[in-house]
């Protein structure tokens, strides 16, 4: 039975409130959906290509951000579910750390922690969307904050399917990574 209540912003819905409190109930469910592709594909960590995936699945937004539209769209998506599976960008069950930030460790009780990018990437989201004067942080801000970091596997995958990342972090206004 399908319910017509939003997503919850709880553990059950894993998503952590300590992450993002202002998050929209989309992003939320962008993050939950992260975290549940991580655990089922036995990955250590969420890292910005879950996080990506994500984006790309349920946020028009992001869409809309695109120049290749959906040519562009059908690579990134393919890149992703090749990697998911187990082909193509062999990153599977490792760390994801561009050298940003420290490390961050896995999460107790199996659930997978944040990569140090996503982490990263998931702040400047909240960041940007408080510089907007926004007062809840949406899939656009998470997006722009995957794209200001030109070494996570987020930007690898759009530059791998011709996104150009250093424009499009210069349209959304997170060049210098702020």
């Amino acid at each position: 039975m399908h319910s017509s209540t939003p997503p919850s912003l709880s553990a059950e819905a894993g998503f952590d409130a300590a992450v993002d409190p202002q998050a929209s109930a989309a992003l939320a469910d962008v993050i939950a959906t992260a975290r549940r592709r991580a655990a089922r594909d036995g990955d250590r960590q969420i890292d910005t290509a879950h996080l990506l995936h994500s984006l790309l699945e349920s946020d028009s937004g992001t869409w809309e951000l695109l120049d290749g539209g959906g040519s562009q769209i059908g690579k990134l998506l393919g890149y992703l579910v090749q990697r998911s599976i187990g082909y193509g960008l062999r990153w599977q069950s490792t760390v994801e750390d561009s050298g940003a930030v420290p490390a961050v460790s896995d999460q107790p009780g199996a659930v997978p922690g944040w990569s140090p990018s996503a982490q990263a990437a998931l702040e400047l989201a909240a960041r940007r969307a408080e510089r907007l004067g926004r007062a809840r942080t949406e899939g656009v801000d998470l997006f722009a904050g995957v794209v200001a970091d030109p070494e996570c596997r987020g930007a690898e995958v759009l530059r791998r399917a011709g996104v150009d990342v250093e424009e499009l972090a210069a349209r959304l206004g997170v060049a210098d990574g702020a």
